[in-house]
């Protein structure tokens, strides 16, 4: 049996997603699939989603921020994939505008 990758996404997620409940949505998801990272509100009106985890779990968190909570308006996800970290211990709401990990 192949050992199931590792990795980190890093996506902004653009459209009306800030006042829409965008961040609950993915802290509930990525929690759901055991996921570990940080999803943050930024200045310029996009939500910044990093997170860490399986691959094939990672993938369906991706489909997830491009379909967003029933009130938003998904209209660009920008994705990034990197190696994992093994950083973060749990998912968790990052404040406005930070930077780094």
């Amino acid at each position: 049996m192949k050992p199931v990758e590792m990795a980190r996404l890093e996506a902004a997620v653009t459209g009306r997603v800030h006042g829409v409940g965008f961040r609950y949505f993915v802290v509930s998801h990525a929690e759901r699939l055991g996921l570990t990272g940080w999803v943050s509100n930024e200045q310029d009106g996009a939500v910044r989603c990093v997170a860490e985890g399986p691959r094939p779990d990672l993938e369906h968190l991706l489909n997830l921020l491009r379909e967003g909570p029933a009130s938003a308006i998904v209209e660009h996800v920008a994705e990034q994939w990197l190696p994992y970290t093994g950083h973060w211990g749990s998912f968790g709401i990052r404040s406005s505008g930070h930077h780094g990990d």
